[in-house]
């Protein structure tokens, strides 16, 4: 098969995580792009259509997917569609699984050399107590969030004591942990990984809320994104190391997104995300379009990475 070859494509989106009403919009543009791009897709939600995909795998080449969060993100489907033989783009079961666990990744990047938030793993039903004596070795102001959930739900930022319960019971509401750490004061940076190679820094400038949350990230207009970042050339190449560093420590593959602060001259990471968004608003199509690839050119990129790896996987021993 060529990779001019028109495709037969099941484009995954929808699932059932708080996250699936920014899944099916980032799938409207990428239905666009596959049709400009002249290939066949259908469309199939995890929610209720993994049986019927099930039984039809042999008819298309690859799946794509634009599903976000727990049971799309966490290696879930991935393991699933690596049951049924159907190839997809972006981080496998492992590094999806990594990188979906806050905690886990920043043991991660910890010991890949990277610097994080001073921070903890708190589970649910840790008494109360525990955590407010942790809180006292780091202070206020602090972050408290999900530990397996993203576009930054349920994330709140605690600037006193009093705030502190109210952010925990909402964090653990979400997700069965919660992570609670030093909210650091910077210029909120993000960067692209495309096939192995560093993408046009993007720097996010909220212009109501503190911080890039939910909100801010899907609603036009609530925050600025600049590309390429005004950052010297030498912070430059040193977040884009720190983001390609991330990618790999995460065993992540094809593209990710890597978030982070930068607080004078030094860099703490965030987070990672395996399946970046497809929306209008979103923070790598932007960064591609900056380095050369339309959004239909983004959409091609991936799927042939997604066939390469087909191909090696056939590939003899």
């Amino acid at each position: 098969m060529s990779f001019s070859d028109v495709l037969k494509i099941a484009l995954l989106a929808g699932g059932t995580s708080s996250e699936r009403e920014v899944s099916l919009k980032g799938a409207e543009a990428v239905k666009r792009a596959l049709e400009k791009l002249g290939h066949y897709y259908e469309f199939f939600d995890p929610a209720k259509d993994l049986s019927k995909l099930t039984q039809r795998a042999e008819e298309f080449d690859c799946a794509f997917l634009v599903i976000h969060g727990p049971g799309g993100e966490d290696g879930t489907l991935q393991g699933f569609l690596d049951s049924i033989n159907l190839p997809y783009q972006g981080a496998g079961v492992l590094g999806s699984a990594l990188a979906m666990h806050k905690g886990i990744s920043k043991i991660l990047y910890k010991l890949a050399g990277l610097k994080v938030p001073e921070g903890k793993t708190f589970l649910k039903y840790t008494p109360f107590r525990e955590i407010k004596e942790y809180v006292k070795k780091i202070k206020f102001p602090l972050v408290v969030k999900p530990a397996t959930q993203g576009s930054s739900i349920g994330l709140s930022i605690v600037k006193r004591e009093e705030e502190l319960k109210e952010a925990v019971d909402k964090a653990f509401t979400i997700d069965e942990e919660i992570i609670v750490e030093e909210y650091l004061r910077g210029r909120e940076i993000t960067v692209g990984i495309l096939d192995d190679e560093p993408l046009p820094v993007v720097e996010i400038i909220p212009k109501v809320s503190e911080t890039f949350d939910y909100k801010t990230k899907y609603t036009p207009g609530l925050a600025e994104e600049v590309c390429p970042a005004k950052l010297s050339e030498t912070l430059t190449k040193k977040v884009q190391e720190y983001a390609l560093t991330a990618h790999r420590a995460l065993k992540l593959r094809h593209y990710s997104r890597t978030d982070m602060i930068v607080v004078e001259n030094e860099i703490y990471v965030l987070e990672t995300n395996t399946i970046p968004g497809m929306t209008e608003t979103s923070l790598l199509p932007l960064a591609a379009k900056v380095a050369g690839y339309s959004f239909e050119k983004l959409i091609q990129k991936l799927l042939e990475l997604t066939l390469k790896e087909r191909l090696k996987n056939k590939s003899p021993v």
